[in-house]
């Protein structure tokens, strides 16, 4: 599929005065400029500290919630932490269980089915709390819109402290404490921690009000950059200084767990790609397999062959998923094509006995692939449960809103969401939403690729790769440098793994650059020994048998007009 390649625009004046101001280059400062960083917290940006983290006190409800915990520690109260079944929510259960362990708690943890629960709190599951002895209830990475199930933990006779981090509506569930930036009257400065670091925050918190050393809680750094990368956050301000701190620690991280799911992985690097790809699919197959609870075990235990053995079962989750995954596309793509669904503005598919644990997977392969929204639904009996994925410029949960006389519930934001619906109504909802889509899409639908600035052989060298790498960690909101480099002679082509990747010599005036095109094999027919190329690319170093090179990663590739 061609791409639209998009620029941002560029104030060169401001440009030399930030390269100026702050001892760096033109090149770097365009790329600054791009991620809207003010001036101000450019410093700060690129130098991040540990100290530069707020005072946990700033949250609303966080004196109470410290109080009440220590309060609870004191009395040997037992405290159920109640997470969540992907990474964030599974971090958060592990950095709370461990730090109050360390403060001699009577601490637990409860993660509900994904399969038979769904997300949040449920009165099946509270009473089960309950009748474990369980006083204190602590949500981690849910529970702001769980009004009715806070009130119905309260009968059951116990208090409720909620962390998390989603949107909240206008109430908020009356409890001790609710601990959330997004709450309507909050005064924390960043509203963007994942719940893993709102958890991280009140850990904080309690060991500044006991005055324990720092250590008490930035012990917990490495699953904190952990849950964080992996909920797809920006990766700005404190979850900045969170992941670049948590990464280093990883590299010599003290928890078996997380030891042995690195090492499972094979993991040649860890950076935040490295957790995005390696680690957090194998933590997140647990959850969509409805075992979130071995994931948990893994990160929590001090046995290190126990950490061995839940790791090598993840692995093994994992690849169940991908087969199950691959399976669910295939069928998915046979039921589009046949049915010419991809003729419609948002492509709807149905079908018996998906496994609705990773249909939400399959639903990004297919948007991504046809760059349409499209909604998966999986039938069970006379329920389907559907997972739908978006494109930009289309909210999707406002055309679920729409569309809400054929649904029984959905949730989500717009540019993800989850429904469910009776199967006698699904011919409806789909012609309904497809209805919707046609006044609200255009005709054809191009993805845009942003690029930083175009560059030339004077801007590709160690020195700015070197210069570049100030900018890591890279993620949402920090997206790696992209830039456009034009008119480059293609001088050798060739492609690898049965003809999947592309691998090119290019050269320009007389500097001739190694460089290689993941997932490109298509274009090789179009792309020629000799041709003029234009290419969007990141710059960086390709080590191999001890030897680095500059090697340009090409993202998209086209002939030069």
């Amino acid at each position: 599929m061609n791409k639209k390649w998009e620029g941002y625009k560029i104030n060169e004046e401001e440009v030399s005065q930030i390269a100026k101001n702050h001892n760096i280059s033109e090149l770097m400062a365009k790329v600054i400029m791009n991620r809207n960083i003010p001036e101000e917290k450019i410093e700060s940006f690129l130098h991040p500290k540990l100290s530069d983290l707020y005072d946990p006190f700033l949250f609303n409800d966080m004196d109470k919630a410290v109080d009440r915990i220590l309060k609870a520690i004191d009395k040997k109260e037992k405290i159920t932490i109640y997470g969540d079944y992907d990474v964030d929510g599974i971090t958060s259960a592990t950095i709370l269980v461990k730090y109050f362990t360390s403060l001699n708690a009577n601490v637990d943890a409860y993660l509900p089915n994904r399969l038979s629960e769904g997300y949040g709190l449920n009165e099946a599951s509270l009473d089960s709390i309950r009748e474990s002895g369980t006083n204190l209830l602590v949500t981690v990475d849910c529970g702001i819109s769980g009004y009715e199930e806070v009130e119905y933990a309260k009968k059951l006779g116990m208090d409720v402290i909620i962390t998390d981090h989603h949107e909240c509506h206008e109430r908020i569930p009356d409890c001790i404490a609710v601990i959330d930036a997004k709450r309507p009257d909050s005064s924390y400065p960043f509203n963007g921690l994942a719940g893993c670091g709102v958890s991280f925050k009140l850990a904080q918190a309690i060991s500044k009000k006991l005055k324990l050393p720092d250590e008490s809680f930035l012990n917990y750094l490495d699953i904190v950059a952990l849950g964080t990368i992996a909920d797809i956050v920006p990766l700005v301000e404190e979850n900045r200084i969170i992941v670049k701190y948590g990464l280093e620690k990883m590299k010599k991280t003290e928890n078996p767990g997380l030891k042995a799911l690195i090492n499972s992985s094979a993991l040649k690097t860890i950076d935040s790609s490295a957790i995005s790809f390696g680690l957090a699919p194998r933590i997140n197959a647990c959850g969509r397999m409805g075992q979130a609870e071995l994931a948990l075990k893994m990160l929590l235990t001090d046995n290190i062959k126990e950490a061995v053995d839940i790791a090598t079962k993840l692995q093994e989750m994992n690849r169940n998923r991908q087969e199950i995954e691959r399976g669910i596309i295939n069928e998915a793509i046979e039921q589009i094509e046949s049915e010419k669904l991809n003729n419609n503005k948002i492509i709807v598919v149905g079908k018996e006995n998906w496994h609705h644990g990773v249909i939400g997977i399959v639903s990004s392969k297919i948007t991504e692939s046809y760059y349409k929204p499209s909604i998966l639904i999986c039938f069970e009996g006379e329920e389907g449960k559907g997972s739908g994925r978006s494109v930009d410029g289309f909210d999707l949960h406002a055309a679920l809103t729409a569309c809400s006389d054929y649904l029984q519930k959905f949730g989500g934001h717009e540019m993800a969401i989850g429904l469910t619906l009776d199967k006698s109504k699904f011919e409806d909802f789909r012609k309904a939403i497809c209805d919707y889509a046609k006044d609200k899409l255009p005709d054809e639908s191009v993805p845009t690729i942003r690029y930083d600035a175009e560059i030339t052989c004077k801007d590709v060298s160690k020195e700015t790769i070197n210069e570049l790498k100030l900018l890591e960690p890279y993620g949402e909101g920090n997206p790696a440098p992209l830039f456009a480099y034009k008119n480059i002679k293609v001088d050798s082509i060739r492609t690898l793994s049965n003809d999947k990747h592309l691998k090119l010599n290019v050269k320009d005036e007389h500097r001739i650059f190694s460089a290689i095109a993941f997932n490109m094999g298509e274009k090789k027919n179009s792309i020629r020994m000799g041709d003029k190329a234009d290419i969007l690319c990141a710059i960086e170093i390709n080590s191999y048998n001890g030897i680095e090179m500059i090697q340009l990663n090409i993202k998209d590739i086209k002939k030069s007009i």
